[in-house]
């Protein structure tokens, strides 16, 4: 039974994926603002809000190890997988904006705090502000770096003449409703197949949970790349992590103060800062390929194996 509802629940992720991006279109043109910005906030915390539900309920039943693992798992998935996925599926790839220059550093910084944050083994209340007040930072320098502008030609299949914010509105709230609902079940029957073979919490949030909550933002940059939307792609993986390491990990932090052993979980913490790093020397070298693609998915590989091993 736990297996039909992850199927069915994956159908309902790709139908919300589609109406979120359609939506989201329409209020780039709307507003004359670039295809990144729109992927790097509406659709990175919209679809990082089944994260935020799965690291607060942990947080809240006293689960730290399930919290934090899941953040750690989603980023970890969110480079090797999703971004690998959109370099190996896009024909070519040629980004408007320049993420190396522009980017790159709201990648790695909240990586770097998060690890700073851990090391006497708690992640506070005050700690969990400061993630958010990182957010609040990065949201800023969006909005002020918004200058861009997009030609009409870069969006299709919208008809503004017949443009509505109450449909706009209602569809992009389907949308994400039906992603996060999506979302919730694959979460839910994956953590049920996995409790049956008896595995560890952190394992649970780093493999099962993680991997369910990043299906919204596999979804959504797939289709995005599909559509020759690749800077709404890379955006949304982008806003993501940094939606992940800061809002998902500081309101887990606010509602319950996070304790992690560090020393135990070394190479996952390892993993997360090898794989950002890598995407860092991705988009300074503009390596947007196949080959890009095939190495993040062997990192993934690799990550797996390690994680699977120690089952």
């Amino acid at each position: 039974m736990d297996f039909v509802i992850f199927v069915i629940s994956m159908g309902v992720l790709i139908w919300g994926a589609d109406t979120l991006i359609k939506q989201s279109e329409a209020i780039a043109l709307r507003f004359n603002i670039s295809e990144f910005i729109i992927g790097a906030t509406l659709i990175a915390l919209g679809t990082s809000l089944p994260e935020m539900a799965a690291s607060v309920a942990a947080s809240l039943n006293h689960k730290a190890d399930m919290a934090v693992a899941n953040v750690i798992g989603s980023n970890i998935l969110n480079i090797s997988l999703v971004l690998g996925s959109v370099f190996i599926i896009s024909k070519n790839i040629n980004p408007n904006r320049d993420f190396f220059a522009k980017d790159s550093t709201w990648a790695m910084v909240p990586v770097f705090v998060f690890l700073l944050m851990i090391i006497d083994g708690v992640i506070s209340r005050f700690d969990g502000i400061l993630l958010l007040v990182l957010m609040g930072a990065y949201v800023l320098f969006l909005v002020t770096d918004s200058k861009e502008s997009i030609e009409l030609d870069d969006i299709d299949e919208i008809d503004m003449e017949h443009f509505s914010w109450a449909k706009t509105i209602l569809f992009s709230i389907l949308g994400l409703a039906l992603i996060i609902t999506g979302a919730h079940f694959s979460v839910e029957s994956a953590s049920e197949i996995a409790r049956s073979f008896g595995v560890s919490e952190w394992i649970i949030g780093i493999v099962m949970i993680s991997f369910g909550t990043s299906l919204p933002e596999l979804v959504v940059s797939i289709s995005a790349s599909l559509k020759g939307k690749v800077d709404m792609a890379i955006g949304n993986i982008i806003g993501s992590n940094m939606a992940n390491t800061s809002i998902v990990l500081g309101s887990a932090a606010l509602a319950n103060p996070l304790t992690i052993d560090s020393k135990a979980y070394i190479f996952d913490l390892a993993s997360l800062l090898f794989i950002t790093l890598l995407l860092v020397f991705i988009t300074a070298n503009k390596l947007y390929n196949k080959s890009a693609g095939i190495s993040l998915l062997i990192m993934l590989s690799l990550f797996l194996s390690h994680t699977i091993q120690s089952i």
